[in-house]
């Protein structure tokens, strides 16, 4: 069963810098588990903090969800939650399409 696309509509001002943001949250994926195994909780908070500021930004409001929980999970040392939020970072980056919002 296929997942299903998540549609996020971006301002044209930045439509060009999308792709590169959402090739570097994919490689945040990678350091996170990273991060977990090395039990490194205070850098994974800081990294959920930074996603935190800057999803919001681009227009993903997802992301930014789930820096604010990893920063917060770190913060805790939740290996777990840590773990989930990963994955479900991981599931969002696989199913967004980005749409470039059309000019009124």
């Amino acid at each position: 069963m296929g997942t299903q696309a998540i549609v996020v509509y971006v301002d044209e001002e930045i439509a060009d810098l999308i792709p590169e943001f959402l090739e570097n949250r994919r490689r945040d994926v990678e350091q996170i588990k990273q991060l977990v195994r090395e039990g490194k909780y205070g850098e994974l908070s800081r990294l959920g903090h930074t996603m935190k500021g800057t999803g919001g930004g681009y227009g993903f409001m997802e992301i930014s969800d789930i820096g604010k929980a990893i920063e917060e999970a770190g913060a805790r040392g939740d290996r777990e939650a840590v773990t989930s939020l990963c994955e479900r970072l991981e599931t969002f980056l696989a199913a967004v399409m980005v749409q470039v919002r059309q000019p009124e």
